[in-house]
């Protein structure tokens, strides 16, 4: 057995509808502007526009159900209601045919952003890593094995809706984030890869309960505390 200087933290999982086995977490891609008005409402254009990807740590992962701080450095937090692919196989450098074998299931999924930071970064160009992959910012439903077909997906903040569209408005199917990244890094069981945002975005503070809803798999729900 390896010695450690000091004990390694505990892999980071999520619950898994209808069994007792939880899902580990390797390690987590979002996709940038993959709906259309979401795109515009950025100042992108999705006609033009490839899909691009940044991350955040496993231990960004919350469950649904969580109360988190409101984070420190922002004054603009910002929800982000997606679906989330959780990988079940390895694979590289894939066709968009090869890609869907690589899918174990799908959960519904809040990418928390410190939008203040995140426009600061794209002015002075910038990564990224402050304004997405800080503590606690994203939430993660429990993952629902197997496949998913077209559904609507929501967020509602307070009983309020606030994005509404649906998985088939997306620029970039399933497959084709999947081979797209494949192409950028090896993916391996325990990946979750978040697929983008519809248009609405807005700011959440002290007190909102925001719950993130796609159909037919179990929501994500946080309160800002």
């Amino acid at each position: 057995m390896v010695a450690l200087v000091f004990p390694a933290l505990p892999t980071v999982t999520l619950p898994v509808t209808g069994r007792a086995e939880r899902f580990p977490i390797r390690r987590v891609f979002c996709v940038g502007r993959n709906y259309a008005e979401h795109s515009r409402e950025m100042g992108g254009d999705p006609e033009a526009e490839p899909p691009f990807f940044f991350t955040k740590p496993a231990d960004a992962v919350v469950e649904s159900g969580s109360r988190i701080p409101y984070p420190p450095a922002t004054a603009n937090l910002h929800h982000e209601a997606e679906l989330v692919v959780a990988i079940g196989r390895s694979g590289a450098m894939l066709t968009e045919s090869e890609a869907e074998a690589l899918v174990w299931g799908h959960a519904s999924g809040n990418d928390l952003t410190r939008r203040d930071l995140q426009a600061q970064a794209k002015a002075t160009r910038r990564p990224w890593d402050m304004s997405k992959a800080f503590d606690k910012s994203a939430i993660v439903g429990s993952i629902r094995p197997g496949p998913i077909g077209d559904a609507a997906i929501r967020c509602i903040v307070n009983g309020t809706q606030r994005q509404s569209a649906r998985l088939s408005d997306m620029v970039w199917s399933v497959p084709a984030i999947i081979a797209a990244l494949s192409k950028l890094v090896s993916l391996a069981p325990g990946d979750l890869i978040f697929t983008g945002t519809p248009a609405g975005v807005g700011p959440l503070v002290s007190g909102d309960i925001c719950t993130v809803e796609v159909e037919g798999l179990p929501h994500a729900t946080v309160t800002i505390a």
